[in-house]
């Protein structure tokens, strides 16, 4: 990561600054009902920040962001795996509804086309004159004198399940833009990517190298569901640390803001993609997977504030537009929770179909205190097998922990050969879902509540996942999966398919 001192102004704004101090009642140049947006975007990675409640690790940068703007407590993801919820947040709809929902898929020869009227928020801020772009941290910090002799900066992470334009995105560091004109930008921080998939590797040397120290592993408090085994252990520390270089990632950019003088002036949204990866989170609708931490801190924001009503990360999208002083395209699914008008909605939903050759289906419904899941192959194991998973080291501990014996009734729950049909869930008692309420005679109203809710979000939406992928598509994303042929990674992978589609035949 780079690291930069005091910055340059740009010629142009200089000169701008250099005329305020001549004559202060000049105008600003940029429009301030036009105001810069930037989304703060990282990846697989849970609310385990200071000011949502981690004590272990100290998070200053994005614990200050939440002191100067608005903390939800309540903010869920509508898809607990990147690909899906990506697709999502950029068109401000359901992924579900626009067929983006089956993770990385139109990948192949076959391809996933945005249904017709539906359009991605950057096409439309850019059509409202916004300089838009998808950045790295590193072309983002990038200092004036820098993006003055390079002013090209590449496109970061998009991961669409859809066909898009390379145009989608503008070219040039935001620092070149004219003078009058505001931007919307995306930085992308790889979050908890960076322990990659082992427990050694290079991340704990880069972290000591960077940040000064790893967190020590006899600080690290396991959730109940994972046994307290040293491989665990170790992963989770590690795990931290990538929180702690997420905060730290998200104090540059901060300052880099104030260097340009644009902080005052840009709305910032801080959210992260899905949940920690982890067994029992990433690509599942538990906590650990669709709960997400959602700060936005912005000019005309109450410092401090604290909302605890639900929302969903692709309200982002309405409310962008919004701010930008573009209305909300009808069809939408998005809300602008930042209007003043604004009526919390009583449920938030989550979905998670195929992810890589896995075929699955879950369905969520969240609302402040409960929580619905509904399996619609409760015939199979949680942990399908599937290539990505299975080799990371922290899923093949649990695996033989559990050949062995060794979890208890908690830590088994993840293991289970089969699913009940559904899960509720009260997070206020059991914020880790282990006690199942679903038959429980004195939740049968709450039951019954979510279910229909859950009903009627499936066929008003629409959920396409209703209907089974066609094998044709499914084939085509899995000959890009496949890759090398005769690897062990081909053999795994075309068991697995195999798999998949026996299961199917089999009506499982």
């Amino acid at each position: 990561m780079r690291r930069h001192g005091l910055l340059r102004l740009p010629t142009a704004l200089f000169a701008f600054l250099t005329a305020c101090l001549a004559a202060p009642a000049q105008e600003s140049p940029q429009d301030p009902s036009r105001p810069n947006i930037l989304w703060i975007i990282v990846e697989d990675m849970s609310a385990n920040f200071g000011c949502y409640g981690e004590k272990t690790i100290a998070t200053p940068h994005v614990d200050r962001l939440a002191a100067e703007g608005i903390r939800f407590t309540n903010a869920i993801v509508t898809a607990p795996v990147c690909s899906a919820a990506r697709s999502a947040l950029i068109t401000g709809r359901y992924q579900t509804a626009i067929g983006a929902h089956h993770h990385r898929s139109g990948r192949g020869k076959q391809k996933i086309v945005l249904p017709a009227g539906v359009e991605t928020i950057p096409e439309l801020l850019r059509n409202a004159g916004y300089l838009c772009l998808n950045l790295s941290p590193a072309d983002f910090l990038r200092s004036a004198e820098e993006a003055t002799a390079n002013p090209r900066v590449a496109t970061a992470k998009t991961d669409y399940n859809f066909e898009w334009d390379a145009s989608l995105y503008d070219s040039t560091h935001w620092t070149r833009r004219d003078e009058n004109q505001p931007f919307f930008i995306q930085v992308q921080l790889h979050g908890g990517k960076h322990r990659g998939h082992g427990t050694a590797g290079q991340w704990p040397s880069r972290v000591r190298l960077e940040l000064g120290s790893a967190t020590p592993e006899e600080n690290v408090v396991l959730p109940p569901y994972l046994p307290n085994d040293a491989v665990l252990v170790r992963d989770w520390a590690q795990y931290l640390d990538t929180v702690r270089y997420t905060d730290h990632e998200a104090g540059l950019v901060l300052e880099r803001l104030r260097e340009a003088g644009e902080l005052d002036r840009t709305y910032i949204f801080f959210i992260t993609d899905h949940g920690v990866s982890h067994v029992r989170n990433k690509q599942f609708c538990y906590e650990g997977g669709v709960h997400i931490p959602l700060i936005v801190r912005g000019p005309g924001l109450t410092p401090g504030a604290v909302r605890q009503d639900v929302v969903e990360h692709i309200d982002l999208a309405a409310a962008s537009l919004a701010l930008a002083g573009l209305p909300v395209p009808e069809g939408m699914h998005a809300r602008n929770i930042l209007a003043p008008a604004y009526q919390a909605r009583e449920f938030a939903f989550s979905a998670r179909d195929r992810c890589d050759e896995t075929v699955d289906r879950i369905r969520c419904v969240r609302s402040e205190r409960f929580k619905y899941i509904r399996n619609f192959y409760p015939e199979r194991p949680y942990l399908q097998p599937n290539q990505y998973k299975d080799g990371k080291p922290i899923v093949q501990t649990m695996r033989a922990l559990h050949t062995a014996r060794k979890l208890d009734a908690a830590q088994s729950l993840i293991m289970a050969g089969s699913r009940p049909e559904e899960e509720l869930y009260d997070l206020q008692a059991d914020p880790f879902e282990l006690n199942n309420l679903a038959a429980d005679p004195s939740q049968a109203d709450q039951l019954g509540r979510m279910r229909e809710a859950l009903a009627e979000w499936i066929a008003a939406s629409p959920d396409r996942g209703s209907e089974p992928e066609p094998e044709s598509l499914y084939d085509s994303d899995m000959e890009v999966y496949l890759g090398r042929r005769g690897t062990p990674s081909y053999l795994s992978l075309t068991e697995n398919i195999a798999l998949m589609k026996r299961w199917a035949a089999e009506g499982k």
